[in-house]
């Protein structure tokens, strides 16, 4: 279990905690690393527990959120070009079949 008190984590903040320990365990990691995770996600997001309404909480940006977003574009712009190409060909393909139904 993490440690500390959660009680001044707003409902938001919890809600979150748990889906990202969720998302955590169907990759396989076990329950306790998840929840600790998790945690230190949303501190990192939001700069620790924030109760609503005390005045406390600063928008941070979510930077753990963009995280992934750049490591993909990383990796997509060291492709080349005709690699690119090709994948996004397959990928209008199936989107062609799936919307066809079959």
């Amino acid at each position: 279990m993490p440690q500390g008190d959660k009680s001044k984590y707003t409902d938001k903040q919890k809600r979150k905690a748990e889906h990202i320990a969720d998302s955590y365990e169907e990759r396989g990691v076990d329950k306790e690393e998840a929840e600790q995770r998790a945690w230190a996600t949303v501190n990192k997001d939001d700069g620790g527990g924030n109760k609503s309404c005390s005045g406390r909480g600063t928008h941070t940006g979510n930077p753990a959120a963009k995280k992934g977003g750049e490591k993909g574009g990383e990796a997509s712009a060291a492709r080349p070009a005709e690699e690119r190409s090709k994948s996004a060909q397959k990928a209008a393909e199936t989107r062609k079949r799936n919307e066809s139904g079959g």
